[in-house]
């Protein structure tokens, strides 16, 4: 507790002044007496209950005097409480879901893996509007951005190879997670495109979609999924599937350049593990920004006294009129 008038608690050296002075007088005799011949009747009787009682009405008036004092001085609470604002950033996830993604290098698939670590993602970023686009021939927005992880999750865990032609159309990918952002007023926006191959397809070539990225101020993200040399891959034989080793073709250098040209990164991930730091790498470096302000807020107390005192005078008014009116 404190209080706003502090200097105004000297006034509390008056009811000290005062009951001093009520001490002092009773002690010089100064109230009304009787003289008598033998004090024996008295001793004998013992001090009367209401000889005590009628300085009580004195006493409830200098408490409430203290109280009132207390009172104007203004006594608070205070208490510290912090504002934080907190600047998201707008993130889409640019996935790609060619049928190569059921490579079974990455447990249980590279598909599977994109999409356990992509919730992984999702789930740290709290305070970040996110999206999803899945691109393979053509492209579309599985999610537009939104800040209801709940939905964002669902929607992640839906996505599959066989919901759009097949394909590997990078431009068109881009593109479309350029338009999820283009109109975006967050400070920071950020595309996570992440693929395991060479464009072959799509009206949109990767550098125009990166051209128009950069325009928009976009920072996009590239990430290369696939082992190193040869990868297994299901095969639909007459005898039914088939694990069979196929090269892994992914264009480093297109992808290079998309993240350079947009003032990002390109990581290139050849297992779960890897897929997890490279995740972990760009939500360091994407930071949400985060101002904290601190002021106090105070609990005014002043009535509690205030009314005290008013109870403490009412009292010593009863008493007055009720119990000591016929005292001499």
């Amino acid at each position: 507790m404190c209080f706003e008038y502090p200097v105004l608690l000297w006034l509390l050296v008056l009811p000290v002044l005062l009951a001093a002075l009520y001490v002092y007088r009773l002690i010089r005799g100064k109230e009304p007496h009787l003289r008598v011949s033998a004090l024996r009747p008295w001793v004998a009787g013992g001090s009367s209950i209401l000889g005590w009682v009628r300085h009580l009405p004195y006493v409830l008036r200098l408490a409430a005097l203290v109280l009132i004092i207390v009172a104007i001085a203004r006594p608070r609470s205070r208490s510290e409480v912090e504002k934080i604002d907190t600047e998201g950033i707008d993130i889409v996830l640019a996935m790609d879901v060619s049928t190569s993604m059921l490579a079974r290098d990455f447990k249980p698939d590279r598909i599977s893996a994109a999409k356990d670590i992509a919730i992984e993602f999702i789930s740290q970023r709290p305070s970040d509007r996110m999206g999803i686009v899945v691109f393979a021939g053509e492209s579309f927005t599985q999610c537009p951005l939104t800040t209801d992880r709940a939905t964002l999750i669902n929607l992640m865990k839906e996505v599959q190879t066989d919901i759009i032609e097949d394909g590997t159309a990078i431009g068109n990918g881009l593109a479309t997670a350029v338009a999820r952002l283009k109109d975006s007023d967050a400070k920071s926006k950020v595309i996570i495109l992440l693929t395991d191959g060479v464009n072959n397809s799509g009206e949109i070539t990767p550098a125009m979609a990166s051209e128009i990225a950069k325009t928009y101020g976009i920072r996009v993200y590239t990430i290369g999924v696939g082992a190193n040399g040869e990868a297994p891959y299901p095969v639909q034989t007459p005898w039914g599937i088939e694990l069979r080793n196929l090269p892994v073709e992914i264009d480093e250098d297109l992808l290079k350049e998309v993240s350079r040209q947009t003032g990002a990164s390109y990581f290139r991930a050849t297992d779960n593990t890897k897929l997890a730091e490279i995740y972990a790498e760009i939500n360091k470096m994407e930071k949400t920004r985060t101002s904290v302000e601190s002021f106090p807020v105070y609990k005014e107390l002043f009535h509690r006294y205030a009314v005290a005192a008013l109870i403490l005078l009412l009292l010593e008014l009863l008493l007055r009129a009720v119990f000591l009116r016929r005292l001499p």
